[in-house]
Formats: structure tokens, C-alpha cells, sequence
């Protein structure tokens, strides 16, 4: 077995979930002007982040892109889809910022993985867990580091090999350093006496209390005056609650590629001219496959299950016969009866699998299959042969039972072997598995069943109407070059104008449209008011069946929202924050004379409601719900006496604390442990949020995915 094959075999997973998950997370061409002006633009362009000030073309990016993506197709996925170009896209972004933030962080404190430290971890006592995963025998657990030094060998022959572990040795480097960096954070943190006396003296009560509570909108706003000056004033102490990540509304008309009558007939002209090569056809399978647009299914159906049009033609079982052509589902179709027969309706099997693949040839497969059955035949147990030999190991640890299942259940080759023979028969079939060993114990009553062969061929617009839609909407983008324009003439024409607000930069949808990236890409080049022009500078985008001409409607760019743009909010905050001073006023007039708490719920016509089992832990309060500043209020209350006024989020409150019950049985030296633990914890991914947080990252991807 080569170098790389084992990798394949052995790490495909693993390469996998360090792409996926939390260990992978710790860790085209250029163009230049003529001149500065065009360089800017293009490098402006070409820009997809900022990390820390920093600069980030999609060059560098693609560069990393396509090294991951070419580590992970060297695990034998030579298939990748787009959730997981998806993946490996966010993925390469993290392995970024994090080697942005995190490397001058390590270079200044002198963190790194010596040779001599890689080695050990490599070929140590105490090896990595990758490498533990990698030459672990997945059957007996035990790590095999014989193999492990035979493999290290092999990788000085094997360069594409030997690129492939490396991967693996640049992950244990960056989880090693990485440990390293958060233990020297968790453990530079320590909880005080004089904080763990203070941890503990914020939950060393326990209080009951009633309150009163006015609400804000018993204050009418028209009572309320806010200025200018006071809007200006609020934003400017409190810009930081009105940062915004980037948004776009949009407006589109849509023009459907509708196949045309001649796109039909054509059709209809290719299925009637296939029937009758159909109906000569001595091997109807063989010829569906090459012709119809579906393959060949090949499963027997009950008479309940054949389409209402196709039953009285099938129950006649004219093997010759070929019914249609008929419009369906988009589709002209015609039909034959391949077969029919007497089949169970469902069948009890067990079976043993002999996979094929890089480990067993399928001659190989058929020979030990053929030894096997002679067991089986001399009197050897199914059960036991299917625990020992099966590679099918969800069934093979219960003797290789499958239990009951209908027709259509299993893939076509052992369908047939199981519903074509009877109860006791023993047989073997060939499927895109492997060899099947199959014990038939019990079927269930027969039925009359068909097998139906179809060839359909999907009816799609042809050339001439592609470029009629394409006319018709490059036509419309042409003449509605502005929005006014645009807006006026879906009016006058009726037109049927979709809406979408609020896309975000990676948004993947859109009403009515299948797969429209490309609309929201552009979407975000785009000025407010302005027609959505692809890269190419055309207004008219193909999504799907459809073309479509667009426009943006709103602009919201990642940061500090303008004043402006935030006024309503600034005006609800200041309108509480004002009523909040109203009613405090009149609180503290009314509570000046001394009175109790129900004294001046009777003079502001107020009830008095109960609380009760209130610490600083508290998350709410009974009747009141999330009221942080009043829980606060409470756990420094003194027993029987009138506190407040209390801005909260609903309106203002007045306390007064009846019961104060102190919390029994805490030891100082066990809660001081316990918060140094649960700060060190917390120290090992807080300190990685802060270094984000200040370097400002801005991801600008979706410009280009």
C-alpha cells in the first residue's frame, strides 16, 4: 500500500473534521496600471478584508483557498460541493485572522514547537492526538508505532505524500503553540481573597420585597420636548450602540424562459419518432439508458402504485406494446411493461457484504463469496459467518439480519435477488457494494407486480426563446435606466415587482429566484438607487429560468451608523430616558413627606405587587420580567425602607425590601477555587475575542463568493 493511499484511507476523515470543527479554527493574477489612479481602484477592487488595518487582497486569500482545498481533495474527495467550498472558504478565513492576531502575539512572548518538541509529539511516548487518530487500528484500539515510523519512510519517496503529512505536522505545531498561549493566559489569572469575599457578600442575601412600578407610556409623548442638540448630544456619547453590518434592499421584475409551442413540438416530434425504435428495441434497458433523459429504475410495482393513466395499459402485460407519448410534469413521456410477475410484498433477509474497493477486488470478492456458501451449505451458521466476515457492521453484529422491507428499499441487484426467489432460498448477488451472501427467511404475501420501463425528455426553451426573454428584458433595463423610470413603467405595465430587504453580504436567496449569488454579489457593488450591473457591466442577470433586471434601494455600509440614519432610535432612547426623569420627579415629590411605599402607590393610583427570592444572580423579577437595574437596587436594600426612584426598562420603580435572609454554608477557600477555575477557563477563548474585537476585521468575501 503506498504512502498516500494509507493517508487516504486512514486520515480522509480527519482531515475532514480539522477542516470542520474547533482543532482546524486554532490554527488571479495581479493587475497593475498605468498609473496610481488605477492601481487604487484595482487594488480596491481586489480588496476581500482588512485584519487590524491590514490589507487583504483576494489573491492571498485564493492562494490558501486552493492549498486546503487541494489537502482535502488528497484525502479522497475528489467530489466537492458547494456547502463544502462553503466551509473550506471559512475555514481558510479563520486560519487568517487567527495567524494575523495570534503570531505576533506568540513571536512577542517567544512561543514556538522546537524540532526536537515536534518530534516527540510526532514519534514520543505521549503522542498527538492526530497521530494517534492516524495509526490507530480502528479494530483492536491499539496505536500501532511501528507502522507509524514505516509510514515516515515512505514519505521521503512519496512528494505528494509527503505534502500531505506535512498538513498534518503544521496542525500539531498550531495546536501545540496555541495550548501554549492560553495556558500562559489561564494561568496568569488568579481570584483575590478581598474579590472572593466580594463574590460572595453579591449573593449573601436573599430578598423578598414589594414595588411599585409606572410605566413610560402612561406619559403621553407629546408631553416630551427633544431638540436638536439633544439628539446631537445622545449620539455622540453613545455611537458605539449604532454600529451596523452592511445591508441592501432590492427591487426586481423578473422575465420567465418559458418553453415556446415550437419548443413543445419538437419535443413531441423527438418522442413520437423514439416510440417506434422503442417498441423494436430487443433491449429496452440498455436503450432507455442512452436515450431518456432518467435512467432505468427497475423496481416492480403493485397495480395501486402505477399511475391512474398507465393501469388499464399495464394490466393488459403487452410486453410489445408502448403507451404515449403524454405530457408530465414538464416532460413527454412514453411507457412499456418490461415485466411482470407474482412478487412478495415484503421480505425478511439477512445477508453477509464482501465490499470491494481498494482493500478487495471483486474477483476476490467472488471467491471468498464461493467459500463462504460451501460453509454455509456444510452445516456452518449464517449468523456466525455474517458476525465474522461481513463488512456490513450495523447488521453483521446481529447475525446480518436486515429485517423486514418493501420493494424499491434495497439497490436494484439485491432487490431482485430478494424478491425474485423464496423463503430458504441462499443466493448471491452483485451491487455497486460489493458481493452479497443472501439468506432469504420469510416473505409476505405475493401480489401482481410490473416492472415499467420509461424514456421522457424534459421540455426546455430552445435558442430563439432564450433570446426572445433575453430581448425582452435587456429592452426593459435599456429604456428604465432610472429608478423613476423603472417604478413608472412596472405600473403602467402591470409588471409584477418583487421586494427583498435587509440582504445580507452572504445571503443566498431571493423571492422566486433559485441560485441568485451572482444578483447579491453585484447587489453589493451597487449605489442606492442606482440599476444592479454585473462584472461585465450588464443590467440583465440569468437566474435559472428567468432573467432579471434589479436595482438597490437602500445602502448600508459596515460600521457607525450616520446620525441620520439612527434618529428614530436616538429619539425612543431619549424619549425614555426623559420620562424616565418625569416620573422620577414625581416620586421623589410625593416620597419627600416620609410616606410608605403604599402611600404613594395610592397617590400616583398605583398597585403594590410582590417579589420574592430575589438575589444578585437574579434574572427577573415576578411581574416585572428582565429588570437588571432593579434586581441590583434590591440586593443593596436595607429592610422596611422606601428606595428609589429606579430607572428600569419598562418604566421607573419604587422598593421597599420585607424580608433580608442571609445565604448559610459558603467557604471562602472552595469559591475563591472555584471562580480562579471558571476565570481561567474563561481566559483561554476571551482573550482571542478581545484581540478580535480590537483589530477591527471587516469581510468583504461576498464581492467575490
Amino acid at each position: 500500500m503506498s504512502a498516500l493511499q494509507f493517508l487516504r484511507e486512514k486520515a480522509g476523515v480527519l482531515v475532514a473534521g480539522l477542516i470542520g470543527f474547533s482543532l482546524f479554527l486554532f490554527v488571479v493574477s495581479d493587475f497593475f496600471g498605468r498609473n496610481s489612479g488605477q492601481k487604487l481602484k484595482q487594488k480596491k477592487y481586489y480588496e476581500i478584508g482588512q485584519i487590524k488595518g491590514e490589507y487583504i487582497s483576494y489573491q492571498d486569500y485564493e492562494i490558501k483557498l486552493q492549498n486546503l482545498l487541494e489537502i482535502y481533495k488528497l484525502s479522497g474527495r475528489s467530489n466537492v460541493d458547494e456547502a463544502t467550498n462553503e466551509t473550506l472558504r471559512e475555514q481558510t478565513w479563520q486560519q487568517m485572522i487567527r495567524e494575523k492576531l495570534l503570531d505576533p502575539q506568540y513571536n512577542k512572548l517567544g512561543l514556538g514547537v522546537s524540532t526536537e518538541e515536534l518530534n516527540d509529539l510526532v514519534l514520543g511516548n505521549n503522542p498527538h492526538p492526530i497521530v494517534q487518530q492516524l495509526f490507530t487500528d480502528q479494530k483492536t484500539g491499539t496505536f500501532n508505532k511501528s507502522f507509524l515510523v514505516n509510514f515516515l519512510k515512505q514519505t521521503e519517496v512519496d512528494e505528494t505524500a509527503k505534502k500531505y503529512w506535512l498538513f498534518f505536522e503544521d496542525e500539531i505545531t498550531n495546536d501545540r503553540t496555541n495550548a501554549k498561549y492560553n495556558n500562559l493566559v489561564s494561568k496568569g489569572l488568579f481570584v483575590t481573597s478581598k474579590q472572593t469575599e466580594f463574590d460572595k457578600n453579591l449573593n449573601s442575601n436573599t430578598i423578598d420585597f414589594s414595588y411599585i412600578l409606572k410605566n413610560y407610556a402612561s406619559v403621553p409623548d407629546s408631553s416630551i420636548r427633544i431638540y436638536g442638540s439633544d439628539l446631537e448630544a445622545y449620539y455622540a456619547n453613545h455611537k458605539e450602540n449604532y454600529k451596523r453590518t452592511a445591508l441592501r434592499d432590492i427591487e426586481y421584475v423578473t422575465f420567465d424562459i418559458i418553453p415556446s409551442d415550437d419548443d413543445k413540438k419538437q419535443v413531441e416530434d423527438w418522442i413520437n419518432r423514439t416510440k417506434e425504435e422503442f417498441i423494436q428495441s430487443s433491449d429496452p434497458v440498455q436503450f432507455i439508458n442512452l436515450s431518456a433523459d432518467s435512467r432505468y429504475v427497475g423496481f416492480y410495482i403493485p397495480l395501486n402504485s402505477v399511475p391512474a393513466n398507465l393501469k388499464d395499459f399495464v394490466q393488459k402485460e403487452d410486453l410489445k406494446a408502448v403507451f404515449g407519448p403524454y405530457n408530465e410534469d414538464g416532460s413527454y413521456k412514453i411507457a412499456r411493461v418490461l415485466a411482470a410477475g407474482d412478487r412478495p410484498d415484503s421480505v425478511h433477509v439477512r445477508h453477509i457484504l464482501l465490499a470491494t474497493g481498494k482493500t478487495r477486488t471483486l474477483d476476490v470478492a467472488k471467491h471468498q463469496a464461493d467459500s463462504l456458501m460451501r460453509l454455509i451449505k456444510s452445516g456452518t451458521p449464517f449468523e456466525s459467518l455474517a458476525m465474522s466476515n461481513s463488512d456490513d457492521q450495523g447488521s453483521a453484529k446481529i447475525g446480518g439480519d436486515l429485517g423486514w422491507f418493501p420493494e424499491g428499499k434495497m439497490v436494484l441487484p439485491f432487490n431482485n435477488a430478494c424478491f425474485s426467489g423464496k423463503k430458504g432460498d441462499i443466493k448471491t448477488a452483485e451491487s455497486s457494494f460489493g458481493i452479497h451472501i443472501i439468506e432469504i427467511l420469510g416473505q409476505s404475501k405475493s401480489s401482481r407486480k410490473y416492472n415499467i420501463g420509461y424514456i421522457d425528455r424534459k421540455i426546455i426553451p430552445g435558442s430563439l426563446t432564450n433570446q426572445k426573454a433575453y430581448s425582452e428584458a435587456s429592452q426593459f433595463a435599456g429604456t428604465n435606466d432610472t429608478y423613476e423610470k423603472f417604478t413608472k413603467t412596472i405600473a403602467s405595465k402591470g409588471l409584477n415587482k418583487r421586494v427583498a430587504n435587509n440582504i445580507a453580504p452572504q445571503q443566498k436567496t431571493l423571492p422566486g429566484l433559485d441560485n441568485p449569488r451572482s444578483i447579491i454579489m453585484a447587489l453589493f457593488q451597487a449605489e442606492k438607487g442606482k440599476i444592479i450591473l454585473d462584472q461585465s457591466q450588464q443590467a440583465v442577470f440569468e437566474v435559472g429560468d428567468k432573467y432579471v433586471v434589479a436595482y438597490c434601494t437602500k445602502a448600508q455600509e459596515d460600521g457607525i451608523a450616520p446620525q441620520k440614519d439612527v434618529e428614530n432610535e436616538i429619539r425612543f432612547a431619549l424619549m425614555k430616558d426623559k420620562k424616565a426623569e418625569f416620573i422620577s420627579a414625581e416620586f421623589k415629590k410625593i416620597d419627600a413627606s416620609g410616606k410608605t411605599l403604599d402611600d404613594i402607590a395610592r397617590s400616583m393610583g398605583l398597585t403594590v405587587q410582590e417579589a420574592t427570592k430575589i438575589n444578585f444572580r437574579s434574572y427577573q423579577v415576578q411581574g416585572a420580567g428582565m429588570e437588571p437595574a432593579l434586581i441590583a437596587a434590591v440586593t443593596a436594600a436595607k429592610q422596611g425602607v422606601v428606595m428609589g426612584p429606579i430607572k428600569g426598562n419598562e418604566g421607573v420603580f419604587m422598593i421597599t425590601a420585607n424580608n433580608i435572609t442571609p445565604t448559610q454554608g459558603v467557604d471562602l477557600k472552595s469559591l475563591q477555587k472555584q471562580l480562579t477555575s471558571t476565570y481561567q477557563m474563561r481566559g483561554t477563548y476571551e482573550a482571542y475575542d478581545a484581540l478580535r474585537k480590537d483589530a477591527n476585521i471587516l469581510d468583504k468575501r461576498y464581492k467575490f463568493y
